[in-house]
């Protein structure tokens, strides 16, 4: 009895993990590079705003919101080329 039980529970369990699996996008070379450059900005921009949060000196601050304004651009111009 008990291990009828157990090939059902398994079971269930293997029903369930084919519903939850999720089909993922193959993308081509080009847009792995894509997605690797864009989270690569989103990460850079993340640091130049704790950086701008933290600065203190003006002309350090300038320097951040120019390099912040620069990785916008490249963000904006990747998301175009999609």
């Amino acid at each position: 009895m008990a291990r009828g039980w157990e090939s059902k529970s398994v079971e269930a369990q293997q029903e369930e993990k084919q519903r939850a699996v999720v089909v993922r996008r193959v993308w081509s070379a080009e847009e792995a590079h894509r997605q690797d450059r864009r989270r690569t900005l989103e990460l850079t921009r993340a640091r130049i705003l704790h950086d701008l949060d933290h600065a203190t000196a003006d002309a350090y601050r300038r320097m951040l919101g120019q390099a912040l304004a620069a990785v916008d651009d490249q963000i904006t111009a990747l998301d175009r080329k999609a």
